[in-house]
């Protein structure tokens, strides 16, 4: 069996008619198996756009995007004016639609759309553009629509969100927050309306979303893979069907679509006379107040989702257990002070709250939808997806502590009792430090670098990200002897001229530490980890890498995988153990091979290498002959030593170790005015 292109494990992921389908059928919402508060996010957002879209975090293969992409076809019809291409509303047009004035009374009817956003997607493909191919045939300025207009009225799909380009979401942003797309470039100035339900999905692994996004989604839902082994049989069984006969599979289940579509249908009608009671807003104001969130966004949006679930189960004004449902799906990203806090909510503190502004006449209401809206069965056959409100998805496991083994090689040739992980100084603000020279890496804010998405600088001979108005420019003076006729231009290949951007760029910062017993003092790993925490910190913000190299005992391993996850960093540093014998050129082999590997995977980010150490090497070989590896693989990156040895005698290891690398060497006793950060910032402009 093959999975589908866009799918993880084919038990419960991929997009029917996603990449690499031959078949345009589509997974059908009610088959999902479990997913409950997915599901129901999802359709209280169906129910009430306003409540500002889902972000879905979870681990690889949960049918994140098949559940997605499945809501499309509950969505109602639209009426649109015909012909326009930016949906506009027959019976409330906008009355700035480029493609306007519209004729009145002219409608037709039309599916919502499901506009997916490429991580990968240029900025005119996003808001729109010049149409170049008018431009340069008939000689007219018109403009070409882009996805946010196709979006309009719609569902807008960002897999894998947190990967978007940054130049992409600020434009998101700018959208979200006033409903419009203004497109000011190539001399095309065009405003049309752009209110769209934002779907996005990511992996928390692979990095987190910038503060200003993910306050724009209005619901968050975790999401993880059941450890049911029934319920993970029956999510491969009906997979198994879906992909040996698509049409014949959403035929069986097309009963539980059409009940899912009317229920939707109605609930939208019934949304404008549910009431929001004095009581349940006092509840809303009271729970967004306790969990101190930022702004009044959370209260809005917690609102309108209690008001979607009153309607969705039909009732005529909303309950505290609206509230409460409301609550746990709107909160939990808007209570993070820094990337390091994992989302989450004290469900506990929540119902004291709501108990305590309830209103004393109100009763709980029974649960009149027990089952969701498939019905009470879900087993094999058409007719159940579990209950929409029925439990949450079982968690990952918890990660272990690490399989370092508890004691190492002593220096005496013995066994010695590792430290307990030292705690880390708190993360301050680093200051900002750059690689020298202009490299070519991924999009960030770092180091310059010439990027497609900075500002344009310039113009040079070639047809990638066309420069307009150099082209234009270049082939004005040739058209009489090229028998220009009309109003067109007549272009040669050799006009064409490609925009120059300047740009930042991310980095890949590798940490590569001494955690053996000369360095267990806890004052020194402390500092050590205050400095890196710091730097994930600022990396997660300047859209850098991380990586961390570790050398105890008899070898070095890898804590880190080179990441822009700050969560993922913050588990590893804080359970790092220090002890043992001390391997230095295994350390520095490692985090050659490590910058090896990086350089094929991304062989334009250009690495830092920051080697924390006294120099020493009680175990393996002269660390000579490594170092000389190490700075062989750094390429066109730099290093920094950051000399830990202390007491009256100190032999200068440290420093031969960086003149080896040819890197800056800086003594653990100087951080601590301006933390590790500063010191790499200051070494970079001392190279430079």
């Amino acid at each position: 069996m093959t999975p589908p292109a866009s799918a993880g494990p084919p038990a419960s992921a991929g997009s029917a008619g996603g990449p690499g389908r031959a078949t345009a059928a589509r997974y059908p919402f009610s088959a999902v198996v479990g997913m409950a508060d997915l599901k129901l996010a999802l359709l209280i957002n169906a129910v009430s756009p306003g409540v500002g879209g889902v972000l879905v975090r979870g681990e690889k293969g949960t049918a994140k995007s098949t559940i997605v992409r499945a809501l499309a076809g509950l969505l109602p019809p639209l009426e649109v004016v015909p012909g326009c291409r930016f949906s506009c509303a027959p019976d409330a047009p906008d009355p700035g639609c480029p493609d306007g004035p519209h004729p009145a009374g002219a409608a037709e009817e039309r599916a919502a759309r499901l506009v997916e956003l490429p991580v990968g997607a240029s900025e005119d493909r996003l808001t729109g553009s010049l149409d170049i191919e008018r431009a340069l045939t008939e000689g007219v300025k018109a403009f070409e629509p882009g996805l946010l207009a196709a979006a309009h009225r719609g569902v807008l799909y960002v897999d894998e969100v947190n990967l978007l380009h940054d130049h992409l979401v600020d434009l998101l942003l700018d959208a979200a927050a006033m409903g419009e797309s203004y497109v000011e470039r190539e001399g095309v100035s065009v405003r049309h309306a752009a209110r769209f339900l934002l779907v996005g999905t990511m992996n928390p692994e692979e990095g987190e979303l910038r503060p200003q996004l993910l306050d724009r989604f209005g619901l968050t839902v975790e999401v993880a893979a059941t450890r049911d082994p029934d319920e993970r049989a029956e999510v491969v069984r009906r997979r198994l069907r879906f992909e040996d006969d698509p049409a014949g599979f959403a035929a069986g289940w097309a009963g539980g679509e059409a009940e899912l579509a009317a229920r939707i249908a109605a609930a939208r009608e019934r949304l404008p006379g549910v009431a929001l009671t004095d009581a349940a807003l006092r509840q809303i104001t009271a729970v967004c107040a306790s969990f101190e969130v930022d702004g009044l966004r959370a209260d809005l949006v917690t609102a309108r989702a209690a008001i979607a679930l009153a309607a969705w189960h039909g009732r005529d004004a909303v309950t505290s257990d609206d509230v409460r449902t409301a609550a746990r799906l709107a909160l939990p990203h808007r209570r993070r002070r820094d990337p390091f806090d994992a989302p989450g909510l004290d469900r506990e503190r929540l119902d004291e709250i709501l108990e305590e502004h309830a209103d004393p006449g109100e009763q709980p209401e029974p649960d009149d939808d027990p089952d969701g809206p498939g019905g009470p069965d879900d087993g094999g056959g058409p007719g159940g997806s579990g209950g929409l409100e029925g439990g949450d998805p079982s968690g990952p496991p918890q990660e272990g502590a690490g399989s370092d083994p508890s004691v190492e090689d002593g220096p005496g040739g013995g066994r010695s009792a590792e430290s307990e992980p030292a705690p880390a100084d708190a993360a301050y603000k680093p200051r900002l430090f750059t690689v020298p020279g202009v490299g070519a890496g991924a999009p960030g804010r770092r180091s310059k670098a010439r990027s497609p998405f900075g500002r344009v600088s310039g113009a040079r001979p070639g047809a990638r990200g066309l420069h307009l108005t150099a082209t234009l420019r270049a082939a004005a003076p040739h058209q009489r002897a090229r028998g220009r006729s009309g109003p067109g231009l007549v272009v040669a290949p050799d006009d064409l001229r490609e925009a120059v951007r300047d740009g930042r760029e991310g980095n890949l910062v590798l940490f590569v530490v001494d955690a053996s017993g000369s360095m267990a003092a806890r004052k020194r790993m402390r500092a050590v980890k205050g400095a890196v925490l710091s730097l994930l910190l600022d990396a997660y913000q300047r859209r850098d890498k991380v990586g961390l190299v570790t050398f105890r005992g008899a070898g070095a391993e890898l804590a880190l995988p080179p990441t822009s996850s700050v969560e993922a960093g913050a588990r590893r540093l804080d359970r790092l153990p220090t002890g043992g014998r001390t391997p230095l050129s295994a350390g520095l082999l490692r985090a050659a091979e490590v910058l090896r590997v990086e350089r094929l995977r991304d062989p334009a980010r250009r690495p830092l290498a920051v080697l924390v150490t006294d120099g020493r090497a009680t175990h393996g070989p002269d660390p000579a002959a490594a170092a000389g590896r190490l700075a062989g693989a750094l390429g066109n990156g730099a290093s920094v030593v950051v000399d830990c040895e202390s007491g009256p005698v100190r032999l200068g290891l440290a420093a031969a170790l960086g003149s080896r690398l040819g890197a800056e060497t800086v003594r653990l006793d100087d951080l601590a005015a301006d933390g590790l950060a500063g010191v790499v910032r200051g070494a970079r402009r001392s190279a430079a």
